[in-house]
């Protein structure tokens, strides 16, 4: 009897061990590397355990219960308990399933179960198989309400690349980096762009090798995180792998049919050089993860040939002189018998002519086709170069994590730094202009911007535990810096006396951000609820930094600086004033020079409870006080209910700011801008407390401020593996700011000599002053010109699935439809009004970059067909129908939808070794050409529009790729 009762104990002894066991095992991807921090959850249960450094996990749980598992970047995973040994392998997930951090701070919310949409998009598998290598283009041609395109005679617009979310302002969108806000560059957009007059965030300084994933949320943000979030936030991710070498390799050129000024072949040459490596440190997880990457990228120009006048019977008369040794300069002299014998040499018919003045009318003659011939020159030798500038950079970034305890105690840190230097040219500078010193440049001049970019920022923070509350505290400082050098140009009132290369001076902009951020969630308290509060100090500085005096004075005939409204300038022989300063580029002066600085204090409070397994609501407030402006308190509320298991139905309504930048506040130069007919001003922007803005009626900057809202779904369909949002947005923005057009002073009555007006008097004439004293012919500013309205509709859809045992199929379809509109009237002051100069206030060209010059119709169909040893890439993007920005509405021409098709295909040659090759713009699709009816071709210079951009002009790009991975 005794030994069936000790049988009896063994074998309750041995079920209780099959069923209450410590289970153990590892999480690993679909290649087999360690996922460390992976999530282990008993379902229905608080029981749970994270996996450590090597991807190894233990936690006690009963054969048959199911184990939950996750991990950011995969698909989570349930699996049943049939073993003590369970090794678990999760595979690179639905994008919408993954846990997020921008949107929400409850450290559990997906994307599909957000109140907001949120796009995830993993940067790993871009890197490998996407065309694009810097971080504007990939978001451009995946992310489809974020647009982005490389800029052409822009000046320093053409080395940093504004980008926007849902057809907004550039500035109206946020950057975080780890969920901690980025600093914007020292650049503001005041050329012919998209975004002109705003500020952007500079993400080429990020290198792509460094971010794992991006999250893009699509909704206002301003009561979560403050100012320029109107549009959306964009939070970037960086790498937290270990022990994995990644190199990448990737070269290629543009194979195109328009290539070399439009006679075919191969140019815009780039290469691009990337790493990442992970060092673990410590026993719980911690690490520093190095990525960097160095690029270097060709122009290219799309410019056939001009066709406009480029020498005169006066140029005629220079070549014949040159060709006898004669100093041609010395034609210049009021002696004008050296003129006359040259041009009875050259057989010009002077009718009689002995007198400059007489001369002039005859020799102001076009000669171009004669001349040519004898220079043995063509019309392409005159070409600018449209379309691409040349870039050189290098990027360096850092991610750090150390645990200190075992209680969650963690001290954080990412830090990066970049530098590049680009070169972009400008217009030509004709012979026949007065803009020409044709003694230094006899056959006119191609000037040159050469941009010097650094960047550098750097983030600490420590995050833990305080009894149940978890508390981060972190500061983030960066620092953008511009500097202009321009080359291959002329100060041309120096006449001989001008050197070809100026120090330009710039500008750069620091930002410091100090934020506290406390939470907790309660999972006890109804079906959940998640509190947060925090607050934040940022303080601001924008410098411009002035020039060498030649780069922006303008001089006498005989070398004296113009500083009185009664010295003239230099003049050429038709008695035209030359202008002073580098030319493509004006230096900044030192009455531009300043250091500004701002700073801004807010709190936020920030709430979000789930009522119930279906009902969800948040609510966040903040409110911040800027020490130039004032104070702004902003509201969030937003629910997501979840009528079945697989369908949620979300809104959200916004209030939200956007505080002008320092930049806009404070910027000032004199700046060559060409009006549509390639004509060019010399425009000085005026700060709006100038007195030139007080002349006008300008008023002070204020914050623009917006309300929105936005209604939508998500849906699950399991057993197709598929996943689908839907969201509808509304926003409007009153007090927008924007870029004024160009104000010149009017006379009363009457010109003087040269075509100087002669009757200016009272506020005209001190406005006449000014400019002059500014060495410019018109003013611009920033202003709260209008309000704006604007509305639209996402759509996502992901599918994944196998196809066979070796095969995996992922898809995704996301379109977006948005259009914006200015509303009401103009913002004008009575000053303005009474003048008729509202126009002026907010052109019409303002308007079409406003709402019509980047696409408002955007779809992107990708597919990835993955095996062991292949990767097929597919991806084609419909671009829709973009708007000419001109101030005449005639015209505008409107440029039709494109599709644009990319297609790579990878090799895994090794276990290490990865060769992809493949195509951006496969069938070498272009944007419609530039009709001439429409009359926007500026004699031959732009062939497609340099204010409308939709994919750029670049046409088929091809590249290989070689991936190197050592684990």
């Amino acid at each position: 009897m005794k030994k069936r009762y000790l049988i009896l104990i063994v074998f309750l002894i041995g079920v209780i061990g099959l069923t209450n066991a410590q289970i153990t095992g590892t999480v690993a991807d679909e290649e087999g590397a360690p996922l460390p921090g992976a999530s282990i959850v008993i379902v229905g249960t608080t029981t749970g355990t994270t996996s450590d450094f090597d991807g190894n996990y233990t936690i006690e749980a009963n054969i048959g219960d199911m184990l939950k598992v996750s991990y950011i970047g995969f698909e989570a995973l349930q699996v049943r308990v049939d073993q003590n040994v369970m090794n678990i392998t999760l595979n690179s997930g639905l994008a919408l399933s993954e846990v997020i951090i921008v949107g929400s701070r409850n450290p559990n919310r997906t994307a599909t179960e957000s109140t907001v949409p949120v796009d995830v998009i993993d940067m790993k598998e871009l890197n490998n198989v996407a065309p694009q290598v810097n971080l504007n283009q990939i978001l451009n041609y995946v992310a489809p309400s974020f647009t982005s395109n490389t800029q052409t005679i822009a000046d320093g617009t053409d080395h940093i690349d504004p980008a926007s979310l849902r057809g907004l302002g550039p500035d109206q969108v946020l950057v975080l980096i780890n969920g901690k806000r980025r600093h914007t560059s020292s650049l503001i957009n005041v050329n012919g762009t998209f975004g002109r007059g705003s500020v952007g965030t500079d993400l080429n300084a990020i290198p792509a090798a460094a971010i794992q994933r991006i999250e893009v949320l699509r909704d206002g943000a301003a009561a979560q995180y403050g100012s320029d979030a109107i549009a959306g936030v964009i939070n970037i991710i960086l790498n937290k792998s270990v022990n994995e070498l990644t190199a990448t390799v990737t070269t290629g050129a543009h194979f195109t049919k328009e290539a070399n000024d439009q006679t075919g072949g191969v140019d815009g040459e780039t290469t691009n050089v990337a790493a990442s490596y992970g060092i673990p440190l410590g026993d719980n997880g911690g690490f520093i993860n190095l990525s960097g990457d160095f690029d270097v990228r060709k122009e290219y120009s799309r410019m056939n040939e001009w066709e406009g006048e480029i020498f005169n019977l006066y140029n005629t008369v220079e070549r014949m002189a040159n060709d006898d040794g004669y100093d041609v300069f010395k034609l210049l002299d009021n002696d004008v018998a050296d003129v006359i014998q040259y041009a009875d040499q050259a057989g010009i018919n002077r009718n009689g002519a002995t007198t400059k003045e007489e001369l002039r009318t005859i020799l102001s003659a076009d000669a171009t086709n004669a001349e040519l011939t004898a220079r043995g020159l063509q019309r392409s030798d005159f070409n600018m170069r449209v379309g691409q500038s040349s870039l050189r950079g290098g990027r360096l970034f850092a991610n750090f994590s150390l645990p200190l305890d075992d209680l969650g105690t963690e001290l954080y840190s990412f830090a990066g730094m970049s530098a590049r230097t680009g070169n972009s040219g400008g217009f030509y500078r004709l012979p026949n202009q007065s803009r020409t010193f044709t003694p230094a440049y006899f056959n006119g001049f191609l000037p040159e911007i050469n941009s010097h970019i650094k960047d550098m920022s750097f983030s600490l923070g420590i995050k833990g535990m305080i009894g149940d509350w978890n508390v981060d505290l972190s500061n983030t400082y960066g620092k953008n810096a511009f500097i202009y050098t321009i080359g291959n140009t002329f100060n041309a009132s120096m006449q001989n006396a001008s050197p070809t290369l100026f120090d330009a001076g710039g500008f750069s902009f620091a930002q410091n951000t100090s934020n506290l951020d406390i939470s907790q969630f309660f999972d006890d308290v109804m079906s959940g609820l998640n509190i947060a509060f925090g607050a934040e100090y940022r303080l601001e500085n924008y410098d411009i930094v002035a020039g060498e005096e030649a780069s922006y004075a303008q001089y006498t005939a005989d070398g004296q600086r113009i500083t009185l409204a009664t010295q003239q300038p230099s003049k050429d022989f038709f008695g035209s004033s030359r202008p002073g300063g580098s030319q493509v580029f004006p230096g900044f002066a030192p009455q531009n020079e300043l250091s500004r600085e701002r700073s801004s204090v807010a709190g936020y409070f920030d709430v979000e409870a789930d009522f119930s397994d279906a009902f969800l609501a948040s609510f966040a407030t903040r409110y911040e006080n800027y020490s130039d402006f004032g104070s702004t308190i902003n509201f969030k509320l937003a629910g997501r209910y979840k009528t079945t298991e697989n369908l949620n139905i979300r809104g959200a309504l916004n209030t939200g700011f956007r505080a002008p930048s320092l930049h806009q506040i404070n910027f000032n130069s004199t700046s060559t801008i060409f009006d549509n007919e390639g004509n060019p001003q010399e425009v000085g922007t005026f700060a709006n407390d100038s007195r030139a803005a007080k002349l006008l009626g300008i008023p002070q900057l204020k914050e623009e401020t917006s309300q929105s809202v936005s209604l939508g779904l998500t849906a699950k369909f399991p057993d197709a593996n598929i996943t689908l949002t839907v969201d509808g947005y509304f926003v409007s923005i009153e007090d927008r700011v924007v870029y004024t057009g160009q104000f010149a002073p009017t006379a009363d009555a009457g010109t003087g000599t040269g075509g100087i007006p002669a009757a200016y008097s009272g506020p005209q004439l001190e406005l006449f002053n000014l400019l002059r004293q500014a060495n410019a012919t018109a003013a611009s500013f920033f202003a709260n010109a209008i309000d704006t309205e604007s509305k639209g509709l996402d759509i996502v859809v992901t599918h994944d699935t196998r196809l066979g045992a070796n095969w995996k199929l992922k898809s995704d379809l996301a379109g977006t439809f948005s259009k914006t509109k200015q509303v009401g009237d103009i913002n004008a002051s009575k000053i303005l009004s009474d003048a008729g100069l509202v126009g002026t206030y907010f052109p019409e060209d303002s308007r079409v970059y406003l709402e019509e010059a980047v696409p408002r119709t955007k779809i992107n169909l990708s597919n990835s067909l993955t095996s062991d040893q292949f990767v097929v890439f597919l991806r084609n993007v419909y671009f829709g129908e973009v708007t000419e920005a001109t101030t005449t509405a005639a015209n505008q021409q409107v440029f039709s939808n494109k599709l644009v098709t990319d297609l790579s295909l990878g090799y895994k040659a090794t276990e290490s070794l990865t060769i992809t090759l493949g195509a951006n713009n496969l069938f070498d699709i272009y944007p419609d050409r530039a009709e001439e009816q429409f009359g926007n071709r500026s004699d031959g210079r732009f062939d497609w529009s340099r204010r409308a951009q939709q994919f750029g002009i670049g046409g088929r790009f091809l590249f290989a790729r070689l991936n190197f991975t050592l684990n």
